[in-house]
């Protein structure tokens, strides 16, 4: 969760972590899943997204963490829950969840001293095939970026990855206003990780580096503004836009996923309400 025009990247570098640290961050980003999960368990059409925060918030404050956004440069909720042209930094509120949304939340823990962050895009019922490809498309793009996380590489190569493939093969449009960035015991540290970008650019990502990548890919135009709560970023022609994201460490070879999304996946199969990327 970061918005470069409203939160401020901490700006004391890239902090590397250590091996201990890391395994205190498997554990908070393991409970930003398994509450992504349980909102996969439980949405629905009728269901009000502010309903999904309460049980949220219940669910870490229960098992010993806090939400990292409540009160978070003053958000007022425990998720961003971001519905169809909501692209990310939307407030919970009295929506009813409608068949056909989608449905991004993102959600962040800290416990043990360290934020977990991670999101995922839901979609209800009978979903259009131009949105269920849009979401497959993000989706596939966060892989192909986490792919690039690795020594020696650097963050241009994470932002073009995402970029060629959502722009160049599907005519979407990759927002620019937002980015990925390090996750740690700040919820936001350096560096930031553009979904956009040149290969060969940028910081140079070294072992136990500990980053969010989160591609925020729009149907039509790349350019989004910002609602009058402040907070909630949607896309300017109003078409839907969806958001995905897994924290992780670089690593030599092959990048190391403290999120896991395949809980969440698991959790959609049993739930006839919401429709399998797959």
């Amino acid at each position: 969760m970061v918005l470069v025009c409203k939160f401020n990247i901490v700006g004391k570098g890239v902090i590397i972590k250590t091996e201990e640290e890391i395994e205190l961050l498997r554990l908070s980003d393991l409970m930003v899943s398994e509450t992504l999960a349980l909102m996969g368990e439980i949405l629905k059409p009728g269901v009000k997204s502010i309903d999904l925060d309460k049980k949220a918030e219940e669910y870490i404050r229960d098992n010993g963490g806090i939400p990292s956004f409540k009160g978070y440069e003053g958000f007022p909720a425990s998720l961003c829950i971001s519905i169809n042209e909501a692209v990310v930094h939307g407030i919970p509120s009295d929506y009813e969840i409608k068949d056909g949304d989608i449905v991004s939340i993102d959600c962040g823990v800290y416990k043990n001293g360290f934020h977990g962050d991670a999101a995922y895009t839901f979609a209800v019922g009978d979903v259009d095939e131009d949105t269920m490809e849009l979401l497959r498309a993000t989706n596939e793009s966060l892989y192909l970026g986490i792919e690039m996380a690795v020594v020696g590489n650097r963050v241009g190569d994470i932002g073009y990855a995402i970029q060629h493939y959502t722009e160049k093969q599907f005519g979407f449009g990759v927002v620019r206003e937002m980015v990925g960035h390090g996750v740690g015991r700040d919820l936001h540290e350096d560096p930031e990780v553009p979904n956009f970008g040149r290969r060969g650019r940028g910081i140079k990502l070294k072992e136990n580096m500990t980053i969010a990548i989160e591609p925020m890919v729009n149907m039509g135009t790349k350019r989004v503004k910002v609602l009058r709560d402040g907070w909630t970023i949607v896309t300017r022609d109003g078409k839907p836009s969806a958001h995905f994201e897994h924290s992780l460490v670089v690593k030599k070879g092959k990048p190391d996923l403290l999120s896991d999304h395949k809980i969440i996946e698991e959790t959609i199969k049993n739930n006839i309400n919401i429709k399998n990327l797959k």
